[in-house]
């Protein structure tokens, strides 16, 4: 009787593991496991020929991007393996992690290209904005879900309000300000960008983000009239329209970028072989201009197929966001989408020439510990939204059900 009830035991823990296994979104584990494998190598050529970066090791940023991705894989995994009521319970310690880190930052921090954005503990750097903007998606999503689900037990209709606009807004203004004292414009240009896609899935007005929109466009201009923003700043931020603002910045970024990009042709020069990444004349080439890489080495069609699988990563965020059977997980998905969309797009258009250049990294590929940690902890905080959506537990017991026949 034991020997069959362990039996039982054994063949129900297979069967459970089969269901998850079989419910996970494998296109999007694909997609982000050639994007992670792809940028390892693009950042490999980046530094293997920089005697400065690596000290005699050619492949020594390769090395610590493949512990990055492992990592960051970890911690992916335990996101995607808790369960979903604990997501929720510890989404306020996650935000007020993050809101400490930037504290910390402004006091312990190290200033890199002008930005105090980076705590060193020992021989690792970690970066306390890049994790607050999943806290500020997560947060957010919390905060409407909550109050949606109390209004529900006694009404069959709820809108988002004044109330839970300014709630959210209040909760993106902390971490905001913390990161503009820094100052960080590309983190906080992808943050507002984030934080108007979640508002706006929320279900709020028109009338909000029109609001938001025009408030933002005011505060910009009263930042520029007011000398908020010192004279080099601006002229950092328009170097993309005239390198000539700035030639020894962010200028010389742009200019080397293109040529970088226009070398590639077609079908690139090949891996390790681009004459503008060899020489090493594109800077920060391995983090914020990984896409410069991509460009000269690959060409426009090894480019299309890196963006093409950016786009597989958000079609399937958006579509986890339509399936999702609570608020917290829609809220929350369509979040992450926004955040890795509008990033992708800035790191990308910088790299061209037709966004300003701010220092983001594009996500999944750029070298770097807090970035890949962050975004493998989005991607797993997805697997978690669609492990629990009801037509995902559908769909997967009916493929089951068939293939035992």
């Amino acid at each position: 009787m034991t020997v069959v009830a362990v039996r039982a035991r054994s063949s129900r823990t297979e069967t459970t593991t089969r269901v998850r296994a079989a419910r996970l979104d494998w296109v999007l584990m694909s997609a982000t496991a050639v994007l992670l494998g792809l940028g390892a190598v693009l950042v490999w050529s980046a530094t293997s020929a920089r005697d400065d970066l690596t000290a005699g090791d050619p492949a020594s940023y390769f090395k610590r991007q493949l512990v990055n991705i492992a990592i960051g894989v970890v911690l992916g995994v335990m996101v995607a393996a808790t369960d979903h009521r604990w997501v929720r319970i510890l989404a306020p310690l996650v935000y007020a992690g993050s809101v400490l880190g930037l504290v910390l930052v402004l006091f312990m921090g190290s200033t890199i290209n002008g930005s105090r954005s980076w705590i060193q503990l020992g021989g690792m750097s970690v970066q306390p904005a890049e994790f607050a903007k999943l806290a500020v998606v997560i947060g957010m999503a919390l905060l409407v879900a909550e109050r949606t689900e109390g209004a529900l037990s006694t009404t069959s209709r709820w809108e988002v309000g004044t109330v839970e606009v300014a709630g959210m807004l209040v909760l993106a203004a902390v971490p905001a300000a913390l990161i503009m004292l820094q100052p960080d414009l590309g983190t906080m240009l992808v943050l507002a960008a984030t934080v108007f896609g979640v508002i706006a899935v929320s279900g709020a007005r028109w009338t909000w983000l029109l609001t938001l929109f025009a408030g933002a466009v005011a505060v910009a201009t009263l930042a520029v009239r007011l000398h908020v923003l010192k004279a080099y700043q601006l002229d950092r931020f328009m170097a993309f329209t005239d390198p000539g603002l700035d030639p020894r910045g962010a200028g010389y970024n742009t200019t080397q970028a293109r040529i970088a990009i226009g070398n590639g042709g077609i079908f690139g020069q090949g891996l390790f072989r681009g004459s503008q990444t060899r020489s090493g004349f594109v800077p920060e080439q391995h983090t914020d201009f990984i896409f410069t890489v991509a460009g000269e080495e690959l060409g426009l069609v090894g480019s299309a197929v890196l963006i093409a699988l950016l786009g597989v990563v958000l079609w399937r965020a958006l579509r986890i966001a339509m399936r999702a059977d609570d608020l917290f997980g829609r809220l929350a998905a369509a979040g992450i989408a926004c955040w890795f969309g509008f990033q992708a797009f800035q790191n990308i258009g910088m790299c061209l020439g037709i966004m300003p250049v701010t220092g983001v990294p594009l996500p999944l590929v750029s070298y770097g510990g807090s970035s890949m940690f962050a975004s493998l902890m989005a991607i797993g905080l997805l697997q978690n939204i669609h492990l629990r959506s009801d037509e995902g537990i559908g769909v997967t017991r009916s493929r089951l059900h068939r293939s035992r026949f």
